[in-house]
């Protein structure tokens, strides 16, 4: 889980583009976009075929 301490002078724009490198690299925007509408097995085995 992606979390960012703000220290007491430390500005809030710059915490919050911290905030959004670590959501990027976890992937969690990624999942989330995957997860809002539901995917059929067969469908993801296509999309899946489809990169290679």
């Amino acid at each position: 889980m992606a979390e960012v301490r703000i220290k007491s002078k430390e500005d809030f724009e710059k915490a919050l583009r911290q905030f959004k490198i670590q959501c990027k690299r976890e992937g969690i925007v990624k999942e989330f976009r995957e997860r809002q509408y539901y995917t059929k097995p067969s469908q993801k085995r296509r999309e899946k075929r489809k990169k290679r």
